[in-house]
């Protein structure tokens, strides 16, 4: 008797080390295949993602997600969404990935995971022409910050003695709105704004001095027809300050859904995708 439960709790042991095998043995791929995930962007942040007359998301991000999408063998979804309800909404269950120039940022990592960066680029500040900043010895140079106060402190003094005074624009909630309030807000009046266009707006009609926002995003912007009355203006601000780049913004726990774009955006930028797109839309390689 005692050798015939034994027997029965060998087999029992075989089959269920033989399930945890095939178990472990499942891809994150696999596990999600026939998954839809849904990619939210703003749709207004040109060239990283724009919205078509027909409703249609396009951009630099829009192309490149459905590349990794294809790669991944999952279905995406693209939903437009504001700015400020992207964070939130992710952690609430709307929609499952963050996508629109996001930079990665200690502040981010305590409420979002990151995918690794499929893009790294400056910001610039933007005048009415022929700018505020135009008469700076650095303007035109990249500078690059390393975020830590102390060794930043003797470029950003300069900068300080240009717009003590002045009223600049940022978008709520970006890395741009930290590094602006942190070392300007005691000497200029600081603007927040929903959206890029935004600031723009009032840029063009005099209401603020100065804008500062993505070297790729006004390098779009300043390109359309008609538009004579904005200029770069000063140096352009790069370096570890803006972190690691712009990435993928998920949820903590979805732990295999960043593994699998973090293999495709790894592939895409190994095949030359990410540098052939942003060539496209930005004119410029922007890849990490």
């Amino acid at each position: 008797m005692n050798r015939i439960t034994s027997q029965r709790s060998l087999v029992k042991a075989v089959a269920g080390a033989i399930a945890f095998a095939a178990i472990a043995a499942i891809t994150p791929a696999q596990a999600t295949q026939g998954k839809t995930v849904s990619i939210a962007l703003e749709g207004s942040y040109e060239p990283w993602n724009l919205t078509r007359p027909d409703g249609r998301l396009d951009g630099f991000e829009p192309e490149l997600a459905q590349n990794l999408c294809l790669r991944m063998h999952v279905q995406c979804k693209l939903v437009a969404q504001d700015w400020d309800g992207l964070i939130p909404g992710l952690n609430a269950g709307k929609f499952d990935v963050i996508m629109d120039a996001l930079s990665i940022s200690e502040d981010r990592k305590k409420a979002i995971a990151f995918s690794a960066p499929y893009a790294n680029t400056p910001a610039v500040f933007v005048s009415a022409c022929p700018g505020v900043l135009s008469k700076s010895p650095s303007n035109g140079a990249l500078l690059k910050l390393t975020g830590i106060p102390a060794q930043d402190k003797p470029t950003v003094a300069l900068l300080r003695n240009s717009l003590k005074g002045k009223t600049i624009g940022i978008v709520t909630g970006s890395v741009y709105s930290n590094f602006i309030n942190q070392n300007f807000k005691d000497i200029a009046t600081v603007r927040e704004y929903k959206s890029a266009p935004d600031h723009d707006i009032d840029l063009t009609s005099g209401r603020i001095d100065v804008a500062f926002d993505d070297a790729a995003y006004y390098a779009s912007a300043l390109s359309k027809p008609g538009n004579t009355s904005l200029c770069l203006t000063g140096p352009k601000i790069g370096g570890a300050i803006w972190g690691d780049g712009e990435a993928l913004g998920l949820r903590k726990s979805d732990a295999d859904l960043k593994t699998m774009f973090d293999r495709a955006i790894a592939d895409a930028l190994a095949d030359g995708t990410v540098k052939r797109l942003s060539e496209k839309w930005f004119k410029t390689d922007v890849t990490p």
